[in-house]
């Protein structure tokens, strides 16, 4: 039937859903084990969270539901491309994909650690970068002792690579 035939107060809101952490086109989707794990339990939840609204037809329920069922989409693609990539300390001695990382700023003596992730599990809050993120990429292949400089959006840093598990 034609939309030109519908009430105007029959027609479905289209959902609108925050988009996932950016992942450019032609980029992989690094994960971490534990990631991927997170991002199967993301759609369980989701799935039970959908659940409630299956067979019910009203309108709130409806819309609920369509914005669930495309939030599962979007996670479904993620879980789709990922491919876990953990780190290895034993053949891996410079600084790659999964690696904890403790560095040391220079000047101010400011010690610091964090893991480097993809993109849906990194939370700064959690010390979880992105690999994506300028401070990843200064030091992917560093090693330990090597002093970086770390250009970010908001400052230079100088860093002595501490450690790295």
């Amino acid at each position: 039937m034609s939309r030109g035939f519908v009430k105007e107060g029959d027609q479905e809101e289209v959902p609108l859903v925050t988009p996932r952490a950016f992942l450019p086109a032609g980029v992989e989707n690094f994960v971490t084990s534990a990631g991927l794990a997170a991002l199967l339990e993301e759609r369980e939840a989701l799935l039970s969270e959908r659940h409630p609204y299956e067979g019910v037809d009203n309108n709130d329920a409806r819309v609920q539901k369509n914005y669930l069922t495309a939030k599962l989409r979007l996670l479904e693609d993620r879980i789709r491309t990922a491919r876990v990539l953990d780190f290895d300390p034993k053949r891996q001695k410079s600084i790659a994909f999964g690696a904890n990382v403790e560095y040391k700023e220079l000047g101010s003596g400011k010690t610091s650690r964090f893991q480097i992730v993809g993109v849906d599990e990194a939370n700064i809050e959690q010390g979880k970068i992105s690999f994506l993120s300028p401070m990843s990429k200064a030091l992917m292949n560093k090693k330990k002792g090597d002093v970086v400089t770390v250009r970010t959006p908001r400052r230079e840093l100088q860093i002595e690579i501490i450690s790295i598990q």
